[in-house]
């Protein structure tokens, strides 16, 4: 039987490169110069921290890395950008973007029911971190990720090990 898997899985080569990249315009960029700013990126954490002297440099510093992932083709949605802004000492402040790995249990779930209502020939399974889809032909496989594709528009969703 032909099956898919979906999967939610940064580039963490790109992501450390627009980092980098983040990390050498702000050490040269004039209005960092003498301040606090400094984007870092924590692997095993899957994290990168933003630190600045208030909460509008931590908007700067932001900008600036969303533009460099940007460029390199990561789309901003692998990151969780809602942590707070938490003073970390004197005058300086940080703040956490979580990087998003493997589907959470609540959008697995999504997306099985989805599949499920969708009325199409397919059998959805949440596997760990990923959800396996399974069908009859290669065609209902082709419709069920059009079909992600249009209703999770806002998860940067990825479909491998294509098998027949």
């Amino acid at each position: 039987m032909p099956s898919f898997d979906a999967v939610l899985e940064p580039d963490m080569v790109a992501i450390k490169n627009s980092v980098s990249n983040a990390q050498k315009e702000i050490a040269t960029r004039f209005d960092f110069k003498g301040t606090s700013a400094a984007v870092e990126l924590k692997e095993k954490e899957k994290e990168i921290q933003l630190v600045g002297d208030g909460d509008f440099q931590i908007e700067q510093v932001s900008t600036v890395l969303i533009g460099k992932l940007t460029k390199q083709g990561v789309t901003v949605n692998y990151l969780d950008m809602s942590g707070k802004i938490e003073k970390i000492g004197g005058d300086k402040v940080r703040q956490t973007y979580k990087i998003k790995a493997g589907i959470e249990a609540e959008l697995a779930k999504k997306i099985t029911g989805g599949l499920k209502n969708s009325k199409l020939k397919v059998q959805a399974s949440i596997q760990g971190d990923e959800v396996r889809v399974t069908g009859k032909n290669r065609d209902d496989l082709q419709l069920a990720i059009a079909l992600l594709k249009k209703e999770f528009a806002d998860q940067p969703l990825k479909y491998q090990n294509f098998r027949d």
